[in-house]
């Protein structure tokens, strides 16, 4: 029994003694070199009403395609799905009056010039999935969960650029 306990306490020794090395190996090797994951920029608002800010989760669920066309009286749209971020190409009337609408869905972000608009960003809330939809006037985006859906409507056809929010 006693020369068992000491060839379970060798072993014990041993193990303990090369986990220490191989860690203190690592930790020197890597010390120098810790990877820092960028931070992204802060959106002002300017002039428009958020709601609070609250630390979003990134979702990596896609949207589904809908069958159901977006219930405007304008042209449809087709439908482009995106994981977490829709950027498109800059706009040639593009003010740089960036506002960010946070809804609990997720977080869509428009550059709302004189004449017309251009999306930023959307990316859903944790659990969320989202759907653009994008024409000459207007560009739609519906975050999804279940049941639950929240609408951020960005239109110009007749006016400046405004933004609308709805919950269904």
């Amino acid at each position: 029994m006693r020369r068992g306990l000491i060839h379970v306490l060798a072993w014990t020794l041993a193990t303990g003694a090369a986990v220490t090395l191989s860690w203190w190996g690592v930790h020197t090797v890597m010390a120098g070199t810790a990877y820092d994951p960028p931070r992204a920029l802060p959106i002002t608002s300017g002039d428009a009403t958020t709601q609070e800010s609250k630390p979003l989760s990134s979702s990596t669920a896609r949207a589904t395609p809908s069958s159901e066309p977006p219930s405007t009286p304008k042209p449809r749209a087709t439908p482009s799905a995106s994981a977490s971020t829709q950027a498109p190409s800059p706009s040639p009337t593009a003010s740089g009056r960036v506002k960010s609408y946070d809804t609990e869905g997720g977080r869509a972000v428009f550059d709302l010039g004189e004449s017309s608009a251009t999306l930023v960003s959307a990316s859903p809330a944790a659990g969320w999935s989202m759907q653009v939809w994008k024409t000459e006037t207007w560009i739609r985006v519906e975050f999804a969960k279940g049941a639950d859906r929240v609408s951020v409507f960005c239109t110009w056809h007749d006016s400046a650029p405004r933004v609308e929010i709805g919950t269904y």
